[in-house]
């Protein structure tokens, strides 16, 4: 599996120096949130965005895709009564799934709660049901550039739209399109009901992208969120992608959180991978 880190951990220092911690600690790729390099009206300069690729290749940093898509933008929402502002809302995300395939990443982690949450006044089954006729027009742009919207499920104290992981796989079968997807998120899925193991394997026809974090919403190893079981359901589905480092709470220090959660997966995979392994027969 390859690790990568979401660099918003790292926004309150220049793009150069945090690129260069991440290379340095040992990431190989980086989630980026696109609020991170974006222009005030939430589009990325041609200049910024060549500055942005250089800086990667510098340090040797892939791009896994972007994350926290609709953070920073004005009046958009993908469940939108108002046809105007849902396709306001479509375009922003197809420009943002041209910026990933320049990027050179292959997902599109759809998070953004207070962006697909019920306004007021409105039923939940009609800003559902927009929202999922809007993932599948955007996945037609996705499948255009040879990436993949991931659907991220979010708990009921974030948003009253698509809570778990099976309500996400509803909706990916509805649309039925290889580039509209699930992300499996631990801090989501550690709401749930079921033990994440069993969430993995639910989904694993699914997903294609896997985010760590705790329960608790620290980093991987900040919390008691156990990640052997994870990773040995992981490789019991066969899934060899990344696992990407996305930590909320940074009260330890950004580069704590880094480095920390980066060695406790690391460690947690060899554990898993032991116990995975046939003994040999003498």
């Amino acid at each position: 599996m390859r690790f990568a880190i979401c660099n918003e951990l790292l926004d309150d220092r220049p793009l150069d120096e945090a690129f260069r911690f991440i290379a340095e600690t040992g990431y190989a790729a980086v989630e980026l949130a696109p609020y991170t390099i974006a222009e005030p009206d939430g589009t990325v300069a041609p200049e910024r965005l060549k500055e942005v690729k250089r800086l990667a290749d510098r340090y040797g940093l892939a791009f896994t895709g972007l994350h926290w898509l609709l953070t920073g933008t004005r009046d958009l929402h993908v469940g939108a009564a108002e046809p105007e502002r849902r396709h306001r809302t479509l375009e922003y995300l197809r420009m943002l799934t041209r910026l990933c395939a320049d990027l050179g990443g292959q997902v599109l982690v759809f998070g953004s709660p207070a962006q697909r949450s019920t306004p007021p006044g409105v039923s939940r089954a009609d800003n559902v049901a927009r929202a999922v006729d809007m993932f599948a027009d955007w996945g037609e742009t996705a499948r255009e550039h040879g990436v993949t919207v991931c659907l991220e499920s979010l708990p009921v104290t974030e948003t009253d739209v698509l809570n778990t992981t099976q309500e996400v796989i509803d909706v990916v079968r509805a649309i039925d399109s290889p580039a509209v997807r699930m992300v499996l998120d631990v801090k989501s899925m550690s709401a749930e009901q079921r033990p994440i193991p069993q969430l993995i394997e639910l989904a694993a026809p699914y997903f294609t992208y896997f985010q760590a974090n705790d329960a608790n919403r620290g980093g991987p190893g900040f919390g008691t969120t156990d990640f052997v079981p994870v990773f040995q359901a992981l490789a019991a589905v066969g899934y060899d992608g990344d696992v990407s480092v996305e930590a909320f709470d940074r009260t330890p220090g950004a580069t704590t959180v880094a480095r920390r959660s980066l060695a406790y997966l690391r460690s947690c995979e060899r554990r898993a991978a032991r116990t995975n392994a046939t003994p040999t027969k003498e």
